[in-house]
């Protein structure tokens, strides 16, 4: 029986962290990922980036990226228009703490964020090229994403979860930036590099998986059984935590389109 072929089956980013993501036709990736990922980040007063984690509410919030600005719109507010050139004074910004030079001062964006949420908060930006590396490769540039450019999850791995949990979950939850059908659940667990297109990309480490997937990204709110969480200590738990998807790294730029094949260069027995 010939073993099927694994394709590229969806792609998507998301522009400001913890907003809502957008799913694309095609991009061009390179080594800090798909294009307007993560470039743009709510923060507190500080500086330090706040999440879904504390304000569930902002997965409502759609973000489109242009070359020039931002637009954001929610249900029950205008829509509202950032342009790049607002971000006009340098900030210190904090992901897990990595502390970075980003850019803010687009004071009426910060007002509308702030307003949503009712707390005081201000949108960064990374600015035109990100001063930020990832740590174990300083060579490799990193938006406001947690650790790394790219996260890969195999749609079967999320089937088999949802028949865990006995009812279907959207593969949002889990924002990937690569969603990948045709492979066995959880054979992204053993890939180390892979082919897609002309790109080429290193599978790196496992994703530790927070409260954050409890939120359900159409409405909002946390669900109140701590699914999928739950489900998944009960059988994805390692020493570094609860574990679904793989953080990649690009090693190639080129274009990627859902429906190429995925040729899988090296894996683990």
């Amino acid at each position: 029986m010939t073993a099927l072929q694994p394709v590229l089956d969806a792609l998507y980013h998301y522009p400001v962290k913890s907003m809502a993501g957008r799913r694309l036709d095609k991009a061009w990736l390179t080594l800090q990922g798909l294009p307007h990922d993560r470039c743009w980040m709510i923060a507190d007063v500080r500086g330090r980036f706040v999440t879904g984690r504390e304000y569930p509410e902002l997965v409502r919030v759609q973000a489109i990226p242009a070359a020039d600005g931002l637009t954001l719109s929610v249900a029950g507010r205008s829509t509202l228009y950032v342009p790049n050139s607002a971000f006009d004074r340098p900030a210190d910004a904090t992901v897990w703490g990595d502390a970075f030079p980003a850019w803010e001062g687009a004071a009426e964006a910060d007002a509308w964020i702030s307003a949503f949420i009712g707390a005081p908060l201000k949108l960064l930006w990374t600015g035109v090229h990100t001063t930020r590396r990832v740590r174990s490769e300083n060579q490799v540039p990193l938006s406001f994403a947690d650790g790394f450019p790219l996260l890969l999850i195999g749609q079967a791995s999320l089937d088999d979860l949802c028949a865990r949990i006995g009812r279907p979950l959207s593969m949002a939850r889990f924002r990937p930036n690569l969603v990948i059908n045709g492979a066995p659940p959880y054979a992204e667990d053993r890939w180390t590099r892979i082919r897609i297109g002309d790109a080429v990309l290193r599978i790196v480490k496992p994703c530790e998986r927070c409260v954050f997937t409890t939120v359900d990204p159409e409405t909002g709110s946390r669900g109140l059984d701590q699914e999928p969480l739950r489900t998944l200590a009960a059988y994805r738990r390692t020493p570094a935590g609860v574990i679904f998807g793989q953080n990649v790294i690009a090693d190639t730029e080129a274009e990627i389109v859902p429906g190429m094949p995925v040729e899988v260069l090296e894996a683990r027995e």
